[in-house]
Order: C-alpha cells, then sequence, then structure tokens
C-alpha cells in the first residue's frame, strides 16, 4: 500500500498568532518541523496531497527530505501561557484568546531550537487546482476529523475521488514516480543540483531560446534538463543537458518521453496517448543539433526507461542517432 498524506500548505493554520509560519512553495516544496505532529513519519517516495483547507491544490511525490536546525519564535498568551488565539480583523485589543478569553495588543515571545524539515517534490508534481473540495479530502483521511496539519490519507481513494470527476489529468505521473522512487531509481526524480543555473545559463547562450522538443520558447518557461544522472555524478557535464520547457522536462525525468538511440525521434509512453498536446510528438525529430555527448546520455537515458529488448549499449546509440 502506498504511504500517503494530506498536506495543508496554505492557509490560517500555516501562518497565524502561535508562530510566524512555513516558506511553502506548493509545487516545489514544503516545510515544517519537529513540533508538528507526525513531522518524522514522511519518507522519501511517499505521495503528498497539498491543500489550502478549502480545496486540493495538487499531487506529488516527496524525492527528498532535507533537514536542518532552526531557531524558531513561537507565541503564547500572556494569561493563560496557551498558543489558542489569532489576530482580530477590526475590534481591539488585537488578540483574543479561545482557551481564557482574555485580551491583548501583545503576546510572550519564546524563542526554540527546532529540528526542520523540507520536501522537495516538484518532478511529479501534478496541478489539480479546486479538483476536489476540503469535505471530500477529510473523508479520506485515515482520521476525517483531525485537524493536524500532515495526516494519513488513503491514496487508493484519493486516485479513484480524481478519476470520478472525470477531469483529465496527468495523475499517473505522480504514481510512476512513486514505483521508480520505491524500485531505487530515484535518479529519474531527484534534483538538488547545486550550481542549476550556470549549467542552464550555459545553454542557454549555446541552445538559444528553444525547447528541444518543441522548438522556440519564451526563456522563462525553459529548464536545463540532465540528460544523466546528476545524483550519481554530482557535476554538471558541459554537453549533458538541452534545455526543455517545465512540463517536458518533467515528463522526460520520468521516463514518459525518451529520444529513440536507434532514430533519434521523440518515443512518448503510451501513458500520454490521452492528451494531445504531448501525444502529437511521437515520432518528431528534435528542435537541436545533438552532440555526441547528448547522444550518449541519451541513450542510457533510453536503457533505463524502455522495454528491455530496445536496450541498446550507450557507444551504438552515440552512433545511430541520427543528427538534426
Amino acid at each position: 500500500m502506498t504511504n500517503a498524506w494530506l498536506v495543508l500548505a496554505v492557509g490560517d493554520d500555516r501562518t497565524h498568532g502561535s508562530n510566524d509560519g512555513y516558506d511553502d512553495e506548493p509545487s516545489r516544496h514544503y516545510s515544517w518541523d519537529d513540533t508538528v505532529p507526525n513531522h518524522a513519519a514522511l519518507a522519501v517516495g511517499d505521495v503528498i496531497a497539498l491543500w489550502d483547507k478549502k480545496s486540493l491544490l495538487g499531487v506529488s511525490v516527496i524525492e527528498v527530505i532535507e533537514t536542518g536546525q532552526a531557531v524558531k519564535n513561537t507565541y503564547t498568551c500572556p494569561e493563560c501561557g496557551k498558543a489558542s488565539f489569532k489576530p482580530r480583523k477590526v475590534k481591539k485589543p488585537t488578540y483574543l484568546c479561545w482557551d481564557c478569553a482574555a485580551q491583548f495588543d501583545e503576546v510572550v515571545t519564546h524563542r526554540k531550537t527546532v529540528k526542520t524539515y523540507r520536501s522537495r517534490h516538484d518532478a511529479a508534481w501534478v496541478d489539480m487546482s479546486g479538483l476536489l473540495p476540503g469535505s471530500v479530502l477529510r473523508s479520506l483521511c485515515d482520521a476525517p476529523k483531525s485537524q493536524l496539519s500532515l495526516r494519513p490519507l488513503r491514496w487508493e481513494k484519493l486516485s479513484a475521488a480524481i478519476a470520478a470527476t472525470g477531469a483529465p489529468t496527468t495523475i499517473t505521473i505522480a504514481e510512476t514516480t512513486q514505483q521508480r522512487i520505491a524500485g531505487g531509481h530515484r535518479q529519474a526524480t531527484v534534483r538538488v543540483r547545486v550550481g542549476q543555473a550556470a549549467f542552464r545559463k550555459r545553454l542557454l547562450d549555446e541552445q538559444g531560446q528553444t525547447c528541444a522538443f518543441t522548438g522556440p520558447a519564451p526563456g522563462a518557461a525553459l529548464e536545463a534538463a540532465h540528460l544523466y544522472s546528476y545524483a550519481d555524478s554530482g557535476e554538471h557535464h558541459a554537453r549533458g543537458g538541452l534545455l526543455l520547457r517545465r512540463d517536458l522536462h518533467r515528463l522526460f525525468d520520468l521516463g514518459l518521453i525518451a529520444v529513440d538511440p536507434r532514430t533519434g525521434l521523440l518515443d512518448v509512453s503510451g501513458e500520454l496517448a490521452a492528451y494531445p498536446e504531448y501525444a502529437r510528438l511521437q515520432g518528431k525529430p528534435l528542435g537541436v543539433r545533438l552532440t555526441p555527448d547528448h547522444r550518449r546520455w541519451l541513450a542510457q537515458h533510453w536503457n533505463m526507461h524502455r522495454t528491455p529488448q530496445a536496450d541498446i549499449p550507450a557507444q551504438q546509440g552515440q552512433e545511430q542517432l541520427l543528427t538534426t
């Protein structure tokens, strides 16, 4: 059974009277610390469904959990010492404590050293803004009446609820990522990369504002895609990258789009057949000229993500791949 979590990414419980909140960016990363219940239960490979208490924001899979330490400010009521208060919008004094009914303008500040956590989950992110209401999401949790920010969730029920909406989504991206991480293929999605900005600039200088799969595109829409496992090598190879639109970068990392080393043409997984924008890329040539290094890395990517009978040596792929 896939471990899954309903995670409160934005909303009143993330920034309120008792603390300074967190710097979440739902489509990329999520932060919490050891003051949060279930803080140590989340793990690489777990599915997370992010919401804002009103509706679903999106679904992804945890690629990496970064840990550290920080000094955190927390605030309590000066009368009862509890944190059950929020600032009032109109009335004065500024705060009202729900526990003891005290009213006050100044809170008591405490400084505490905490262990911090940050998930990275951008590679498999699927935007589903508003697809399911909060009431449905709560009902899918192990404890539907829970008020926690990190709640165990039934992934099978969530995926069924998403499918029942009839909305076209790429939910299989999350499922594929989870399976590959569980199978030891974390290199397909891990992207914690020092020097990424310089790597991207070099690719822009060399290739121009061109998505290798679809052609000219605004620079802001292009990401530097490694054709090899950065996680394994720990360095940026000068001829080991192509510029791709963010959505295509994600699909390439997951192996849902690859380059056939025998023909030099794009190969689109059958999982994307229902999406015309991606399906029409099947059999198309790349929009940039490939170097021998590009060809070698693309052959290795093909070997990782396609069927065993298509497996060919990287050198053979270098020789066979057509130059566009």
